[in-house]
């Protein structure tokens, strides 16, 4: 009986186990505060669950990313991504999906999702995607409609549409919240400002060039 129980237990076990680990094992989050007084604490790991009797067919079905945006900016590039906020669901399975349009020539710039590994596939378009590893290696390929390219979990990446025409392309990611920083903002567009002289010697740029820089990036955020 004892050889029993402890059988049971262990399967138990081994079931959370599993179940704790199959989707966003990681922080869905930037930082997670610890407070005692739980009046001020907030709710971070996805959404409070409908009654499942009262879910329909609309619930797991989303127009979102389904007609192009404007690609009408300095970047030439836009990007939606559809979250649980808009598409409820995909709350607790720990996937998102988002989509790209490119204007000709419009580049998806050098950004990290800290959460999510990366599934691109191109719908329109001739695009370059690129990540960048931790030893510095350039990881590049021309992407055709019907090509799909995978960039690893915080991985440096970013795309650029090489042909003559509109591009598209869906990004699906491994998380439910997968974040992006864009590495550009993240170093020239803080609130307050990095110290320009401390850029100047990092990126070896004369300080005057950060200055300019800081102050394109701050008035766009």
């Amino acid at each position: 009986m004892k050889s029993v129980n402890f059988l049971l237990a262990f399967v138990l076990l081994a079931l959370a186990s599993s179940l704790a680990s199959a989707y966003d094992p990681n922080p869905l989050q930037d930082f997670c505060v610890a407070v005692k007084d739980t009046k001020t604490a907030i709710f971070v790991n996805g959404k409070f669950c409908k009654d499942p009797t009262l879910a329909t067919p609309d619930d797991f079905t989303s127009r979102g990313i389904s007609t192009p945006t404007d690609t009408n900016n300095f970047l030439g590039q836009n990007s939606t991504l559809l979250t649980v906020d808009q598409f409820p669901g995909l709350n607790t399975l720990g996937i998102t999906i988002a989509r790209v349009d490119y204007a000709p020539g419009g580049v998806n710039p050098p950004h990290i999702h800290p959460r999510g590994t990366e599934l691109l596939l191109v719908q329109k378009g001739t695009i370059f995607a690129a990540f960048v590893d931790s030893n510095n290696t350039l990881f590049g390929k021309i992407l055709y409609p019907g090509d799909v390219f995978v960039i690893p979990l915080a991985m440096n990446h970013f795309q650029v549409n090489i042909g003559k025409t509109d591009g598209v392309a869906f990004a699906s990611f491994n998380s439910q919240n997968p974040g992006v920083i864009t590495l550009a903002n993240s170093v020239f567009g803080t609130n307050p400002p990095i110290d320009p002289y401390a850029l100047a010697r990092a990126f070896q740029l004369d300080v005057n060039v950060v200055k300019e820089l800081q102050a394109k990036f701050i008035s766009s955020n």
